[in-house]
């Protein structure tokens, strides 16, 4: 994922940013549901014991997790990175990211834990693996995103670049190099003795 993102995101910092921001997180909140005892245990669906353990299906939960959780840190990223760009500071740009991608962050965040959430009330055969699996992503996604909204901030302004002054260097350096276009009312012309010291407007 890391390798993915840089690629995307053509820098090392960024995908740093993304996956520290929001991955531990969420893997520490899947591991408070997978092993916290739950406080009611007449209910059909809650057990007396350690609700799952670190199996192959809450594994597969945590890889699903990782792909999942590292979308919210991505819409703030590459959306500061963006008004950055167009000159904003990097203070106001990520404040301002993570303004406006709230909404987009919470709800696909609240979409993947409600559909997960039936998962963990199953009862009957292959019950284990799912409830694994919904405990993983429904206790993963619902304290990752709300950390990830702090933490990617944060993290933003500690490791990411200026991209305001690269984008100004950049815009000096078309400047400089762009080609004048003479356009044939401003070019210059002989004069009427052929000398060609003169400029015909």
């Amino acid at each position: 994922i890391f390798l993915v993102l840089a690629a995307q995101f053509n820098s090392f910092r960024d995908p740093l940013i993304i996956l520290l921001g929001s991955v531990p997180l969420a893997i520490f909140g899947a591991v408070i549901f997978m092993f916290l005892k739950m406080p009611n245990p007449t209910m059909a669906f809650w057990t007396d014991k350690w609700t799952t353990s670190f199996n192959i299906y809450s594994q597969v939960g945590l890889v699903t997790l990782v792909g999942l959780v590292s979308k919210n840190g991505i819409l703030i990223v590459q959306f500061a990175n963006e008004l950055q760009r167009q000159g904003l500071a990097k203070l106001a740009a990520v404040a301002q990211a993570a303004r406006i991608r709230l909404r987009p962050i919470m709800m696909t965040s609240v979409a993947t834990v409600a559909g997960h959430f039936p998962l963990t009330l199953v009862t009957g055969p292959g019950a284990a693996a799912r409830n694994s699996i919904g405990l993983v992503l429904v206790g993963g996604m619902s304290i990752g995103t709300i950390f990830t909204l702090f933490i990617v901030p944060s993290l933003y302004m500690l490791i990411a670049k200026e991209h305001h002054e690269k984008s100004l260097a950049e815009s000096d350096e078309e400047a400089a190099t762009e080609d004048v276009d003479l356009t044939p009312e401003y070019a210059p012309a002989l004069a009427d003795g052929g000398n060609g010291n003169g400029w015909k407007k």
